[in-house]
């Protein structure tokens, strides 16, 4: 019988499972996630590493929704991503309705495999299409086509699959508004039931950032970014798409079940190189070293987490208001109230008042809420609910 380890996580309540898959047939010019390209030879000891991670923090606790990401989890085979969802299965309480999301490049699968998992009961699919514009992929470093990802997503509906999210982003240097109201019309005709829209961020040192130091790309334009946001507000709105979070559009009824977890500030565990979890009102992360990782299991755990940290209740409420504020649906004043045993429009009136009188936020007496122009300038709102040491900080 297996001992219990000091880093086993004791949990009594539904929790959401993140599975963090770090290989990548090629490292994209703009993504800083932590990816290995050229390390698939130490995928099934990786596996075996998520395998023994898993056992260490399973108590028996119920799943509510289980999410593949990456890198590109459709690099690994069917049978070690089946490897892998049986262990979780045989350890945790999942449901017959779990959400269970896999992302996917378009390039790196075929039909047989997208049927492969269909039937180990994955029921989601998140593909990374990022852009239905040729020379905007090739910006990117993707390696697929527009040609690629509309087949992909021909066969993927052609396999079954009735839950897909595309993503795509916006705001790429010298990007024109008419190309990008050309993607989001051409997405729309793809009919999926999730959209999500990421601006285009770069941190130091990543290619497409040292092309736009050097003067080779133009500089990214956040007014740019800003109007083709505002596009895909009233342009996905207009086909049925609801903005149910900042940076996400859904049908109504296909929300992301995970994601919310993330949002609501709920409890979530993370299993893999650089994933995080939040449990029991503690922060954790795992190191995002391969090696460190790979060398850390089966004998020497304690090695693979970077972070384990108290989160105090301050935080964890300035935190709660904070994701909740991403939804549209905004922050109910009464769950806040009862969670936290605060007044939170005692509490909060002055951020509150000023936000309000700046157009940013709205509040009803019941729920805060961002306005339009309080999207586009999230960061500023959510700046003003951090506890004050860390504003100070």
């Amino acid at each position: 019988m297996r001992k219990a380890n000091k880093r086993q996580i004791a949990m009594n309540c539904n929790i959401a499972l993140y599975v963090h898959i770090p290989f990548c047939r090629r490292k994209c010019n703009y993504c800083s996630f932590v990816s290995y390209e050229g390390r698939d030879a130490d995928i099934p000891a990786y596996v075996n590493a998520l395998k023994e991670e898993l056992a260490l923090h399973a108590t028996g606790q119920q799943v509510s929704s289980i999410y593949f990401g990456g890198g590109t989890p459709s690099l690994l085979s069917s049978e070690q991503m089946g490897d892998i969802l049986s262990t979780i299965r045989s350890l945790f309480r999942v449901g017959d309705e779990a959400e269970v999301t896999m992302e996917a490049n378009p390039g790196t699968f075929d039909e047989p495999y997208i049927a492969a998992i269909s039937n180990l009961g994955i029921n989601r699919l998140s593909l990374g299409i990022q852009s239905l514009n040729n020379d905007e992929l090739a910006l990117l470093g993707r390696i697929h086509t527009a040609a690629e990802a509309r087949d992909t997503m021909r066969f993927v509906r052609d396999s079954g699959f009735t839950n897909v999210s595309l993503d795509l982003i916006y705001g790429l240097p010298g990007s024109r508004l008419a190309d990008w109201k050309n993607t989001l019309e051409e997405v729309i005709e793809l009919d999926p039931e999730h959209i999500s829209l990421y601006p285009l961020t770069l941190e130091n040192n990543l290619p497409m950032k040292t092309l736009i130091d050097l003067g080779e790309l133009p500089a990214l334009d956040p007014d740019d970014a800003a109007d083709q946001y505002e596009l895909a507000e009233d342009l996905l709105g207009e086909y049925g798409y609801h903005h149910y979070e900042i940076s996400n559009w859904a049908k109504n009824g296909w929300e992301c079940q995970h994601n919310l977890i993330y949002w609501q500030n709920m409890p979530y565990l993370g299993v893999g190189v650089a994933a995080h979890s939040y449990i029991d009102g503690r922060r954790l992360a795992n190191t995002t070293d391969i090696d460190r990782y790979l060398y850390a299991f089966p004998s020497n755990a304690s090695l693979a987490t970077d972070t384990d940290e108290e989160i105090q209740v301050e935080l964890k409420l300035s935190e709660t208001i904070i994701l909740g504020l991403r939804l549209s649906a905004g922050v109910c004043l009464d769950d806040i109230n009862r969670r936290f045993g605060v007044d939170f429009l005692t509490q909060y009136s002055t951020q509150v008042d000023d936000l309000t009188s700046l157009g940013l936020l709205e509040c009803d007496g019941k729920c805060i809420r961002l306005t339009r122009r309080g999207r586009l300038l999230g960061n500023q709102v959510f700046l003003r609910f951090l506890p004050e040491e860390m504003i100070d900080a």
